[in-house]
């Protein structure tokens, strides 16, 4: 098979349709017929109401998913083109979405990983990637139209969120004071590899503002090094940010692990677990695609960067609706993750996700009560209250204190335990204590994250 060179991958990726066109094309398409008139407009395969994948949520392909191609298990398939990702914001109310579908329809999306495309790594990933090894037929072609032909905003290196985000999607009869369910029923790694990266001179172990040392380590024990740091120079080539190419192969057991060197003849494999970091609707106000509260960095009241890594297959993500439609926007999709992800990214990576949109209305029983004004997450085994240490958007400054998520976590898990599970507050206070547990999300979104794991086998009758 010939494939396109990096000249000729945004022509691929728009074939009939023209470069502004899609966008008209796919509103249409989806109230006439979804993924299917989709299809036959650009010339992909037809895909109209295909059930949801009914195995593994997260089957690892024996190919590169390269937009339109590969199995897609949604009612509705949305790549990811130029026009219609926001690379480093979310969108606001308002919003134009490219993609409107039904309560309880599944999407499927094309979701990039912003890794390999950002300026510190050349902005051109079929370079960096090649660079590494990867055959430029296993560079996603989408990957490349974006970083190479992405102009809705002007990129700033040091201000954007990195992160490249698809959508939004209107949700027919979503409106405010709703809850809109969001599901992932399948996650398909698109290539075989991931990237972790620590820029910015951020993470865990970051300098103060200052230059100092953070409370509790010496200088000499911030991470990346001190010496390493090139940020004054301008340059982001230049900044000393450290990548790690992180190639993804399958185990005895057939199971795909990433692979990361330890020491000259040995190496280190974990497992893959993958999970959208960021699922959002619209929430706070924007005067431009780039202002500075759209910055697509800090979670929300809508979500958004939530970086949960049991939000994967079988889970739900429950949240508070403030827009007409919802407007639901999808990115930062990771191969695994660890809790706290305290590098500054997890093993990041390109995912073909399947999403179930349901609206929740009030007083329907569909969705956790605390759901209805803070996200809320749940999987097969527990119910993840969630906190966070400054929702608002950073509307009124950003605060990152771990504490203060941690009591948000607490206080929504008493209200669902007290309001939905029928427990004495009291009670549901020494239950927390005893039995669950609370796991730091992440520290590193300028808004932290924790979210408790409650155990839905307790309350079995």
């Amino acid at each position: 098979m010939n494939h396109p060179s990096a000249e000729h991958a945004r022509d691929l990726l728009i074939e009939a349709l023209g470069r502004r066109g899609f966008l008209r094309a796919a509103s249409a398409v989806t109230v006439a017929g979804g993924a299917a008139g989709l299809a036959a407009a650009g010339g992909g395969t037809a895909h109209a109401h295909a059930p949801a994948h009914r195995g593994r949520g997260d089957d690892y392909p024996r190919e590169t998913l390269q937009p339109r191609r590969g199995r897609i298990d949604g009612d509705h398939y949305l790549p990811s083109l130029p026009e219609q990702v926001r690379w480093g914001y979310v969108p606001a109310p308002g919003a134009e979405p490219v993609l409107r579908v039904g309560s309880g329809d599944t999407v499927t999306v094309d979701t990039v990983s912003h890794e390999g495309l950002l300026e510190d790594q050349g902005r051109d990933p079929a370079a960096w990637f090649g660079a590494h090894g990867v055959r430029r037929r296993d560079v996603l072609d989408d990957a490349v139209a974006i970083a190479r032909d992405y102009r809705r905003t002007e990129r700033d290196f040091d201000a954007d969120g990195p992160h490249v985000i698809t959508g939004p999607i209107a949700v027919r009869g979503a409106a405010p004071g709703d809850v809109l369910k969001v599901e992932p029923l399948s996650l398909l790694p698109r290539v075989p590899y991931g990237v972790i990266s620590s820029r910015h001179g951020k993470g865990a172990l970051a300098r103060q503002a200052d230059g100092s040392a953070p409370a509790g380590v010496e200088l000499s024990e911030v991470m990346p090094p001190v010496d390493s740091d090139g940020r004054p120079s301008g340059e982001p080539g230049a900044y000393g940010n450290v990548s790690v190419f992180t190639p993804v192969r399958r185990g005895r057991g057939r199971e795909a692990h990433g692979v990361l060197p330890l020491g000259r003849r040995r190496e280190v494999a974990f497992p893959l677990a993958p999970h959208m970091g960021t699922m959002g609707v619209a929430f706070v106000e924007g005067r431009s695609l780039n202002d500075p509260a759209l910055n697509s960095i800090p979670p929300t009241l809508g979500g958004g960067n939530i970086d949960i890594r049991l939000l994967g297959h079988g889970s739900a993500l429950y949240l508070p609706v403030f827009a007409e439609g919802a407007l639901f926007y999808a990115g930062d999709p990771h191969f695994a993750m660890g809790d706290g992800e305290v590098a500054l990214t997890a093993l990041e990576g390109s995912l073909r996700t399947t999403f179930r949109l349901t609206v929740c209305k009030p007083g329907s029983g569909d969705a956790p009560s605390v759901a209805f004004r803070y996200p809320f997450g749940e999987t097969d085994e527990a119910w993840l209250p969630v906190g966070l240490s400054d929702p608002d958007g950073g509307r009124n400054g950003q605060g990152g204190d771990l504490d203060v998520a941690m009591r948000r976590a607490v206080v929504n898990a008493l209200d669902f335990l007290e309001h939905d599970q029928g427990m004495d507050r009291a009670v549901a206070y020494a239950y927390l204590s005893a039995a669950a547990d609370f796991h730091v999300s992440q520290v590193v979104d300028r808004t932290v994250g924790v979210h408790g794991v409650i155990a839905k086998e307790h309350f079995r009758d």
